[in-house]
């Protein structure tokens, strides 16, 4: 008894250890963003020591940042609609069809996984230049249609549904496609919530590549216009921790609201070869 109760108070211990340095942080951004310049600079605590709710409406209007934000959710929205439709089909035939090459194929795909972003940057780029795409949406969301981890990710959620359905649905007259999405989409929600989620935060917190692909304001992201608080000879952090903090909110949202859709996801994913 007393081996459990020890084992439940170091459990939890370790568990509010944690959260208390995932807190902090927002804690210590929120006080930034009360508070005026001269002061992000000498006080440390995470206590507000004065409330400038007006730098939230400062930073709001030092920039258009109601287009940055708008830029942002297009792109997320066609970033995460790419990735559930063109990475679905890719994992079911990779999970469920049968055609030569397959493995090596998949495993070409896994290898894919381990190439930094960063080495791809370049040829991407030139490939954008070369459409004409520079300072438009396309750039920002055509070449991250699809992707390597999603694919990889649903094809092992698809590998744990049983194939007996698959006979069964194929028995009563349905095709592949129609398998596809009246079987294995539906069984399949908690693993399409998880790729949304992450798809999601990838696209909202990118930073180098709308970075190099946008120019003007017109096509510019959140977190490319947040960069315009950091001056030649000095930081706004006031005013940049209350864009941060704006800034961070949907993707806070939209966690909380998937959050036992994500760790379902996660948990049944991988169960299966």
């Amino acid at each position: 008894m007393k081996t459990t109760l020890a084992a439940r108070a170091a459990r939890h211990l370790v568990l509010i250890v944690g959260a208390v340095t995932v807190v902090v942080p927002f804690l210590w951004m929120f006080t930034t963003s009360l508070q005026t310049r001269a002061e992000t600079y000498t006080n440390t605590s995470i206590v507000p020591v004065s409330w400038h709710w007006e730098n939230y409406l400062r930073a709001w209007q030092a920039a258009p940042f109601p287009r940055y934000y708008l830029n942002s959710v297009v792109m997320a929205a066609g970033i995460v609609a790419g990735h559930l439709v063109l990475d679905a089909l890719a994992a079911y035939a990779f999970a469920r069809l049968v055609f030569p090459f397959r493995n090596a194929l998949f495993v070409i795909l896994l290898a894919a996984l381990m190439v930094p972003t960063f080495v791809t940057v370049i040829p991407a780029y030139s490939l954008v230049a070369s459409f004409g795409w520079i300072d438009t949406q396309w750039a920002l969301i055509v070449p991250r249609l699809a992707d390597v981890f999603g694919i990889v990710l649903l094809r092992q959620f698809f590998a744990t549904i049983p194939r007996e359905l698959d006979e069964a649905a194929r028995i009563d007259g349905c095709g592949r496609i129609g398998t596809f999405f009246r079987i294995i989409v539906p069984l399949s929600a908690p693993a399409f919530a998880t790729l949304g989620i992450f798809s999601f935060l990838f696209a909202w917190n990118d930073f180098l590549w709308p970075l190099l692909v946008t120019n003007t304001d017109e096509n510019r992201t959140i977190q490319i216009g947040l960069s315009s608080f950091v001056g030649r000879y000095g930081t706004s952090w006031n005013y940049l921790m209350a864009g941060t903090l704006t800034a961070t909110l949907p993707a806070i949202i939209l966690f909380l609201f998937f959050q036992r859709a994500l760790v379902r996801g996660i948990a049944n994913t991988g169960l299966k070869d």
